[in-house]
């Protein structure tokens, strides 16, 4: 049960947090997304493809940036997130074979 608590409770979190996500409006060309708005749109990535299914103004990538300062950000939250799962998962793979 605390499992699924701690679960539910975390979503609600990040889908609290998603509220910048990449297209909102937020940034235009006098006042573009930077290094650290490109982390947090790589780490909220996954939620921005799902909303963007829905809303078309909801982008994956924010157009209004500051270029290569953005792009850096963007990919090392998208390698941090979605390789350290992977890197995770191969680690309890390979224990688990041990194991048995």
């Amino acid at each position: 049960m605390t499992k699924q608590l701690i679960c539910i409770l975390g979503l609600i979190v990040l889908i609290s947090l998603a509220g910048c996500v990449p297209g909102d409006g937020k940034h235009t060309e006098a006042n573009p997304a930077g290094f650290f708005w490109g982390i947090w749109h790589g780490w909220i990535a996954p939620i921005s493809l799902i909303w963007g299914l829905f809303n078309s103004d909801i982008r994956l990538y924010e157009p209004q940036n500051t270029g290569w300062w953005y792009d850096v950000g963007f990919y090392i939250a998208v390698i941090s997130g979605f390789g350290g799962l992977s890197l995770r998962r191969r680690k309890q793979s390979k224990i688990k074979v041990q194991i048995k």
